[in-house]
């Protein structure tokens, strides 16, 4: 097996190209957001998306028969780590979150009259969607608890249940529930997708809730979360997605590679803010010398350096292995990942603005909007207490407990026994002594 962290001339110049483009082109429009409100962003990401296209970059994540470029996990990674100095760029690649999972599902398990009526919109950007599996009153790390209900009543499916979080929920056209469909089989076996339009009467979004990310209320913006309440919602039997009982299998497709792009664009967050914390090191004079010249600093430094690196490696080997030998054989390298990117990128933001004292607390840098955004990182897509244990329980499987209670390195038990071993040898030596 040969090891091998370059990466192919012809894509490092498709990286090179993408790293600018984020950099001058979607950049700027992160100062005016609100000025330019939901219809006005899709105006400014039109021309973007349609350079992307031209680039052979857009929708890099699907088959080419889909649209996309069928890029490998590492590649996409690679992407992603460059996306995610911008909460909007993936808008302009048409890769963004819940879209792009989204895409995968239908991609997956979609029958062609759905991906003909679903899929083939959302990749143009006709679409939007959102996936509403989170609910208020079960715990989302457990996702067999899940209370929403979808029964058969004649040719139609009846959904009931509320929801939250359901990330675009208030501005899709369609969105994929997951909901119990046979309540008497097995945990894992219970659940399944079914499609719903958005206007489909019983679907009430209540609110889009606010957050530590976005504590201002609003309702129909990009990024928002939605609490919703599904009331007798009767969808066709066509509307159910994959195999009946299969929810949790379907969402695994897409959570793995899914949690691999979030890791990679926390890099992306992580170090954009290591930039600025080196930045302020140089310029920034106190105590009779720059910052860089205060050994603290130079350890913030260092350390954060060391972390993003780690953190790199290990989601780069984490898509390796994924690309290489399947999802089954990169879940441990996935899960460490998840809890590990998630404290890194925590990290090296929280010293960022500790470096600009009031200026990295204050709204005039996007430092604060970041370590908001860097405290959900280790709730979804699985709590870090969950990824934790998870690798916990795969890494003891290779491990047995020591014969009674002797801890298998105890010395005096492993002298006794080298003693036995080595019994002619020692004779000898102490013979000649």
């Amino acid at each position: 097996m040969a090891w091998d962290f370059s990466t192919e001339p012809q894509f490092q110049r498709q990286l090179d190209w993408m790293r600018g483009f984020v950099r001058e082109r979607v950049w700027p429009l992160e100062t005016v957001l609100d000025e330019l409100g939901p219809e006005g962003l899709e105006r400014a990401m039109a021309p973007l998306r349609d350079e992307v296209k031209a680039r052979d970059l857009w929708a890099a994540h699907l088959d080419p028969k889909l649209g996309g470029q069928g890029f490998g996990q590492v590649k996409l990674g690679l992407m992603h780590e460059i996306l995610g100095t911008s909460p909007i760029a993936p808008l302009a690649f048409g890769n963004a979150a819940p879209d792009s999972g989204n895409s995968e599902i239908l991609a997956i398990a979609g029958t062609p009259e759905q991906k003909e009526r679903y899929l083939y919109p959302l990749l143009e950007g006709d679409l939007k969607s959102a996936f509403s599996m989170t609910e208020p009153d079960t715990a989302g790390s457990d996702p067999t608890l899940l209370k929403t209900t979808a029964v058969r009543d004649g040719e139609e499916w009846v959904i009931n249940g509320h929801k939250w979080f359901s990330s675009n929920g208030s501005i899709a056209d369609f969105l994929i529930v997951m909901a119990v469909t046979n309540p008497d089989a097995r945990p894992h076996q219970r659940a399944s997708m079914l499609i719903v339009d958005a206007d489909t009467p019983g679907v009430n979004v209540l609110r889009d809730v606010a957050t530590m990310e976005h504590p201002w209320e609003s309702f129909g913006r990009y990024g928002n979360h939605a609490e919703i309440v599904y009331q007798d919602v009767r969808v066709p039997p066509d509307a159910l997605l994959g195999a009946e009982g299969a929810g949790f299998l379907i969402a695994q497709q897409r959570l793995y590679p899914g949690r691999i792009h979030h890791c990679m664009r926390w890099l992306g967050v992580a170090k954009r803010a290591f930039d600025m914390l080196c930045e302020r090191s140089l310029y920034r004079y106190a105590h009779g010398s720059t910052l860089s010249g205060h050994q603290t600093v130079q350890n913030w430094i260092a350390d954060s350096a060391a972390q993003l690196q780690a953190a790199r490696l290990m989601t780069l080997q984490a898509a390796w292995k994924m690309d290489t030998d399947g999802v089954a054989a990169a879940r441990q390298d996935i899960a460490l990942i998840k809890f590990y990117g998630a404290q890194v990128l925590h990290d090296v933001i929280d010293r960022a603005i500790q470096a600009h004292g009031a200026l990295g607390y204050s709204s005039d840098l996007p430092l604060e909007a970041m370590y908001r955004f860097a405290r959900a990182a280790r709730i979804y897509d699985g709590p870090d207490e969950v990824h934790r244990a998870s690798v916990a329980r795969q890494i003891l499987r290779g491990y047995e407990p020591p014969l009674g209670e002797v801890p298998s390195e105890h010395v005096p038990t492993r002298r006794e026994a080298a003693r036995r071993q080595f019994a002619d040898l020692l004779e000898s030596v102490t013979a000649n002594d």
